[in-house]
């Protein structure tokens, strides 16, 4: 029966978009919602499985229970809506006009349907990891998880809840590079399998609304057949899919791309030198290894994904995936999380592949990182290496948007919370106290590594006591230094080091029966540690760059009865959440963070507790299972979005129709753009632009021969439009029998005559000498801007400076000309991607184009009307006009394209119709002749007059729209490159225009 509350039905039941093509039906009498494939379902279940596109009673995906049922359509209906709303009394208020709206409503749903025990059921306090990956990241083995906890109780081997059996979960795919298992080899076909629990295990360990299946490396080479047959066989038990990895890949992807090369440049400590030939072979491949990788993890992925699971790939070991995924099956909904820093702009753009990783990542639906920082150097990356636009809301390119956002992980604090209530707990804590009895304890908790500051943080522990000598015998430091890498050079020197500092500090500050530092090269059960976090005044976090660092929200929450105090590193990404009630540090500044000991020790009461306070609320608050619930839910928003801006963007063009009918049709017009249509491909090698060779427009190379045939072909009329100068059009088409028109459309002329002019009258170009002055004056100062001037306008170009610099400028030129030289001009202001131009009003190429037709049928011998039209280009929006020129007819109904200027387009069936299309100014066009209908065509044919020569001597040469006879089915208008467009249809790039143009020519060489 559906509830009585206001609220629960409307948190995603008014996306009433008919992408899904969602048929309803609701029995009002009965108050109960049916679903038409059997059943009823309650409205909280249904309500609950719209958010994950399944229908909540029997398990079809939207759009496909007309296959499955039938055609009876899926389980709600428009008219529920409307119901609901009626009962609700106030419409308005329960709709979510916006995407922010959608996830708060989705927020709140969540909290409301989680139960308050769900979790305590579900698991126990045993041994947690403090980091995110259970491979070097490791502090310490968990001992005591119930297997049951991970893949037992939680999610039972049928995937229903146990709350509503009739409720299906959405499949979450987690794909890392290690499995939250490792296997060790038993027998032939025999295996044990240990957990080895990790941050992400403990993140997706309480979550209810999603079954979980694990996709990843076991850690053991298996080479035969039989052991990975009965490996997988195990691990399907543990509900993980193993990706099986040789020693090869394993040593060239894992220890030799991602912790060699990318590990250390995420952390800001540069890539290796290469001093031999040998090292750069090694780097290429490694990184040949590291996408082959990706690729077989993209294999096992595809072998097990069902249509509606959500794919989640996690960290640097992964950054192909996105791609390869996406390559498979464009549909499939894909995130990625990134649980290291991401380096600025300009250590990444460093990396050989900087380009390919960002390129792969970007394929994702959703792209997200611990802090805001990380975010946004990606951003960054992304517009200045690859030139791409960088939205508040993520990367665009070419009307694909992918977002990025931050999305800090958490830990599972009642965890920590109850295991201090436990016998084993209180008595480490009991022995504790005796051991430190009188003195203040500090502590660090880090593996032993580069990016973790233990040397700092000793540094400046000796120099606090050189400087308060009165704390000598009153303070103990407990550093924890989990061993990691034994085997590698740099580490076994850090380890040397660490060792010696400590031992000259305690040599130097001990006494026979203390000393100041008790370091341990090991780690710590989970119950030890804890009573360690317990007995704790100070804990110092030192780290010189850290993804985010756990240690310190685990150190939080177990200090409800002590609050002690946090010294926390500024380079930690647990600073951007736990700075207002830490202490934050710069680790390189021993002196600061000596100062800052010495604060913490002696600090008052009161504000110690009103720190932890804050820490406290925001540390039980933004737990693990809060942050991979808001990950998902995003994702799902997220792709509901994209195929939301999917039904904005022009189809691909039909080639064969498009030729089809062109061979079929008697007089053919072809109106094609210039730059980006017809232009040879620059290969920019991300960001290296080379400046010189773009600015310089050449044809196509490959385009010349089929660009000969078709302008030879007395049936096709060929117009080059293009905002470029009058030589440029001149030097790469004068060989050919076509017309060139330049500055869009306001010169024209035929390759074998003259230029004339189709400006109209009383064109005023007096702002023209101001205007050059402000564009010369932003030019000096934005280093490899240029601007270009024409006859009929000014363009302002810095598509090759600066990205964020030239935004800048290009701002501050706007309000300049605004303020000054155009505050009165009658002149269009037309803003590009990375440009300025300044041209008079009614310069466009649809306001053009009416005239050029003009022309063109006064100076070119047409027998009869034009039947087919072509256009393809990469205008400009405000040029766009051209495309709704040609439109045949209104439209009827709605449009698979959503155009907003379709509705100005003319119907040239009308012969009274005698209004401007698209706002176009009064002297652009006159009223169209009309043609005369088939009947009169004949008569007149018959009889001795010919009525398409006398209406071409009645024609002025404003009047160019009139030779038009044009079906619906014979116009192609093609955006390239531009998914955001007026156009009926979209080309990918300049090769699909040649490879089109080609395919026309030969076509018509056979036919003719």
């Amino acid at each position: 029966m559906i509830e009585e509350k206001p609220h629960i039905s409307l948190v995603h039941l008014m996306r009433t978009d008919r992408r899904y093509n969602r048929v309803y039906s609701v029995q009002s009498q009965k108050k109960e919602w049916k679903c038409n494939n059997g059943g009823g379902a309650t409205a909280a279940v249904i309500l609950r499985q719209w958010r994950f596109g399944r229908c909540g009673r029997c398990w079809c995906t939207y759009g496909c229970c007309n296959r499955r049922g039938g055609g009876r359509g899926c389980c709600l209906d428009e008219s529920l809506i409307s119901h609901m709303l009626e009962k609700n009394g106030n419409s308005n208020s329960t709709v979510p006009t916006s995407r922010l709206e959608r996830l708060l409503r989705e927020r709140e749903l969540r909290r409301s349907s989680r139960s308050p025990h769900s979790n305590e059921e579900s698991r126990d306090s045993n041994g947690i990891d403090v980091d995110v990956f259970g491979n070097i990241n490791d502090l310490y083995i968990s001992d005591g998880y119930r297997e049951e906890d991970f893949f037992g109780g939680k999610y039972p081997n049928d995937g229903w809840g146990k709350q509503d059996a009739r409720v299906r979960k959405q499949r979450l795919l987690v794909v890392a590079n290690r499995l939250p298992v490792s296997a060790v080899r038993t027998g032939e076909d025999s295996w044990a399998l240990e957990i080895s629990v990790g941050g992400l295990v403990s993140a997706l360990l309480g979550i209810n609304e999603f079954e979980a299946r694990w996709i990843g490396w076991a850690g053991v080479n298996v080479p035969d057949e039989v052991g990975q047959r009965s490996l997988t066989k195990a691990l399907a038990k543990k509900r993980c899919i193993p990706v099986f990895l040789d020693e090869e890949i394993v040593h060239q992807y894992y220890n030799g791309y991602c912790n060699n090369i990318l590990w250390p440049l995420f952390h800001y400590l540069g890539l290796p030198q290469e001093d031999r030939l040998a090292t750069t072979r090694s780097f290429q491949s490694q990184f040949a290894a590291y996408k082959k990788a990706n690729q077989m993890f993209a294999d096992v992925v595809n072998e097990h994904y069902k249509e509606g699971d959500v794919v989640w790939c996690h960290d640097y070991h992964l950054m192909f995936l996105p791609k390869c995924l996406k390559d498979y099956n464009n549909k499939m909904k894909v995130g990625w999380f990134l649980h290291t820093p991401f380096p600025s702009s300009e250590i990444h753009r460093t990396l050989p592949s900087r380009s390919e990783l960002l390129r792969s990542v970007l394929a994702a639906d959703l792209v997200g990182f611990h802090t805001y920082d990380y975010a946004r150097h990606f951003v960054s990356a992304c517009t200045r290496i690859l030139g791409l636009e960088g939205t508040p809301d993520g990367v665009e390119d070419q009307g694909k948007l992918t977002r990025v956002a931050a999305f800090p992980i958490g830990i599972d604090s009642d965890r920590f919370i109850r295991a201090l209530e436990l016998p084993q707990v209180k008595d480490h804590i009991k022995e504790l106290k005796e051991r430190f009895a009188g003195r203040k304890v500090m502590l660090g908790v880090d593996r032993l590594d580069m990016i973790k500051g233990i040397p700092q943080k000793i540094l400046a522990f000796e120099k606090f006591l050189e400087e308060n000598p009165i704390w000598r015998d009153k303070v103990v430091l407990v550093q924890i230094a989990v061993p990691t890498r034994t085997d590698v050079p740099e580490y076994q020197k850090l380890s040397s080091q660490v060792h010696e500092i400590v031992g000259r500090i305690n040599g130097r500050f001990g006494t026979l029966t203390t000393v100041p530092i008790h370091h341990l090269d090991r780690s710590l059960d989970f119950h030890a540690l804890c009573a360690l976090y317990a007995v704790t005044d100070v804990a110092l976090v030192t780290s010189l760059r850290d993804g985010m660092n756990l240690v310190s929200y685990e150190f939080v929450a177990c200090q409800a009865l002590r609050k002690g105090v946090l010294i926390l590193s500024e380079f930690a990404g647990a600073a951007q959440s736990l700075g207002a009630g830490a202490i934050l540090v710069n680790p390189w500044n021993v002196t600061e963070v000596a100062a800052s000991i010495g604060y913490a020790l002696s600090m008052p009461s009161d504000e110690r507790e009103k720190r932890h306070r804050h820490n406290f609320t925001h540390v039980t608050t933004h737990t693990s299972q809060e942050w991979a619930e808001t990950f998902v839910s995003e994702l799902n928003d997220t792709v509901v979005e994209a195929q939301l801006r999917t039904r904005q963007i022009p189809p691909l063009l039909p080639k064969e129709e498009a030729v089809d009918h062109y061979m079929r049709s008697t007089n053919r017009l072809l109106i094609l753009g210039f730059n980006a249509t017809l232009t040879e491909p620059v290969d920019t090698q991300g960001r290296r632009i080379d400046q010189f060779k773009e600015m310089e427009l050449k044809l196509h190379p490959e385009l010349k021969e089929s660009l000969k045939r078709l302008c030879d072909d007395p049936k096709t009329t060929i117009v080059v439009l293009s905002g470029s100068d009058r030589n440029v059009l001149d030097e790469n088409f004068g060989e050919y029998n076509l017309w060139l028109a330049a500055e869009h459309g306001m010169f024209l002329r035929l390759t074998t005559g003259d230029w004339m002019t189709t400006m109209p009258e009383n064109l005023n170009m007096d702002w023209v000498d101001s205007v050059k002055h402000v564009f010369e004056y932003f030019t000096e100062r934005t280093p490899r801007s240029h601007f270009e001037l024409r006859q009929t306008s000014l363009v302002w170009n810095y598509k090759y400076a600066d990205i964020e610099f030239g935004k800048l400028q290009s701002k501050d030129l706007l309000q300049h000309l605004w303020t000054g030289p155009i505050s009165n001009a009658s002149v269009d202001v037309v803003q590009g991607a990375r440009s300025v131009e300044v041209r008079a009003v009614g310069v466009t190429k649809g306001a053009a184009i009416d005239r050029i037709l003009g022309e063109i049928v006064h100076h070119k011998n047409v027998k009869a009307p034009i039947d087919y039209v072509l256009c393809i280009g990469h205008f400009l929006p405000k040029d766009e006009d051209i495309y709704t020129f040609f439109e045949p007819e209104l439209p009827i109904g709605p449009t698979p394209i959503a155009r907003a200027k379709m509705t100005n387009s003319l119907n040239r069936s009308s012969a009274s119709n005698s209004t401007g299309r698209n706002g176009l100014p009064a002297f652009c066009r006159k009223a169209p002749l009309p043609f005369p209908t088939q009947e009169k065509r004949v008569s007149g044919l018959n009889g001795n007059g010919n009525w398409w020569s006398r209406m071409r001597d009645r024609m002025t040469v404003h009047e160019g729209s009139s030779v038009l006879d044009l079906k619906g089915e014979n116009y192609f208008s093609c955006a390239v490159g531009r998914k955001r467009s007026n156009a009926r249809y979209l080309l990918g790039s300049s090769a699909e225009v040649v490879s089109l143009l080609k395919e026309l020519a030969h076509c018509q060489h056979l036919n003719g």
